[in-house]
């Protein structure tokens, strides 16, 4: 069977490379040199972040199918690319607080803790919060609503560990998925177990644990970075700034995981 491509496909036209390098369009006067690098790096975490949410989505089908090589793999590519997303922190600290203060006034209200593809991220992830979404338009919220009412990675992985056999609380499993995950000791038991007797689901665990240090390394390198930039100014987008950014550290997405490391 021969292939069916497009003769007049090139690298350009396959990756809208024309309509892409239109999308950054400086405010400022001049404009201000720095202000093109803010627009291309946060431009290009949104890309990230929509790649997230897709390996995501296919990390939770291959967990809930029961395919430990496949999530691996999905698991792993995604805390790859937040090692990219910290790294992006590096190429944002060239710009000096002179530098961003030449270009700020210019962002108006315009915040990244508008960016509702992140909420989506925190969503997947397991956040249950009814104000993590009310300050997005309403298509947006509906967006996020759906994804809450649905399994989350967690509840996707304890999914795949009911598969391979271990017996989880069942008040833990039938909950509404639309409430926050609270921890469970009953549950750390099993992981303590699945550590000592499942190997490859052991394996799938410590990659959460690897996605979950990577997301609060993320954080605390976002943090200090807006604290080197802005110091304890208000955020852009009428955020606390360094103070609401700096409540979100120290705090595991996947908390049994964590709990569990006294008890080897």
């Amino acid at each position: 069977m021969s292939e069916n491509f497009d003769s007049a496909l090139t690298y350009t036209s396959y990756l809208a490379v024309d309509e892409l390098l239109k999308l950054q369009k400086p405010l400022s006067d001049g404009p201000e040199h720095d202000e093109m690098l803010f627009i291309i790096i946060h431009q290009t975490y949104e890309l990230w972040f929509k790649q997230l949410i897709h390996e995501f989505t296919q990390a939770q089908r291959a967990l809930e199918s029961g395919d430990t090589h496949y999530a691996l793999s999905i698991l792993g590519r995604i805390r790859t690319i937040m090692k990219v997303c910290v790294a992006q922190v590096d190429i944002l600290e060239t710009m000096t607080p002179l530098q961003f203060n030449a270009f700020r006034g210019y962002l108006a209200s315009s915040s990244g803790f508008q960016s509702a593809q992140f909420r989506k991220v925190e969503a997947i992830l397991g956040r249950r919060d009814s104000r993590m979404a009310g300050h997005l338009p309403p298509d947006v919220q509906s967006e996020i609503a759906a994804i809450t009412s649905q399994n989350s990675i967690w509840d996707s992985f304890l999914e795949y560990l009911g598969k391979r056999g271990h017996v989880l609380p069942a008040e833990v499993i039938n909950r509404d998925k639309s409430i926050a995950y609270v921890s469970s000791a009953q549950v750390q038991d099993v992981l303590l177990t699945v550590h000592k007797t499942d190997p490859e689901s052991a394996m799938v665990s410590e990659r959460l644990v690897d996605i979950d240090e990577g997301i609060q390394e993320w954080r605390y390198r976002h943090v200090k970075m807006v604290e080197r930039t802005i110091g304890h100014k208000m955020g852009t987008g009428g955020s606390s700034g360094v103070d609401y950014l700096a409540s979100t550290l120290f705090n595991p997405v996947f908390k049994d995981l964590w709990e569990i490391r006294s008890r080897f």
